[in-house]
């Protein structure tokens, strides 16, 4: 099922997600939502938190950004068919020289900045089995991954960027938190529910 992606401004995007047990309700079926709805807004990351669900969960799948010319085609078929889900993950350690890239959010919609990372993460999370691992990604992969864990800490890419960029896309913000902006999916906003 398709579920409306909550916009900038909604309390529950600053909330920090809680852990997750496997005994959670309805779980492979939040999940299976959250994948049709990240796939409908042609989204390459998706956390609970983007659904109005306050928990350490979110989905991946970086397959669109394998078509990418820029890229190297070692990176480019890294990226094709990487798709995994992230439960409880936590982020052990970052590595590397920060790098930009040119980021969005499906909760904010039309706003796109520059976001400095570092390059290699460890992390450690479970996929739908409950199953510990721990990983090291490295590239787009590993700034996907950072992306949507900052989603689970409460925090948005809008927060990394300078104060002055900030001024600059305030009037965009400020309209998406109104619900005056128009996407081809389904998004749910803050102001417009009449609070």
């Amino acid at each position: 099922m398709i579920l409306p992606i909550i916009g900038y401004g909604d309390p529950v995007l600053r909330k920090i997600g809680e852990e997750l047990t496997p005994d959670y309700p309805n779980l492979k079926e939040v999940i299976a939502n959250m994948y049709e709805t990240m796939y409908n807004a042609s989204g390459v990351g998706l956390a609970a938190e983007q659904v109005g669900l306050s928990l350490r969960l979110f989905v991946i799948d970086t397959t669109p950004f394998s078509d990418d010319e820029d890229l190297e085609d070692k990176e480019q078929n890294k990226l094709k068919g990487f798709k995994r889900t992230f439960i409880n993950a936590k982020i052990i350690k970052e590595e590397g020289e920060e790098w930009a890239f040119n980021e969005g959010c499906l909760s904010i919609p039309d706003v796109r900045e520059d976001v400095y990372r570092k390059p290699t993460i460890t992390i450690e999370y479970c996929e739908e089995d409950f199953v510990m691992k721990t990983e090291v990604f490295d590239g787009l992969i590993a700034r996907v991954i950072q992306h949507e864990y900052d989603h689970i800490e409460g925090i948005l890419f809008t927060d990394k960027i300078s104060s002055l960029k900030k001024r600059l896309i305030q009037k965009k913000l400020k309209n998406i938190t109104e619900g005056k902006t128009f996407q081809d999916y389904r998004m749910k906003f803050f102001a417009k529910k009449g609070r």
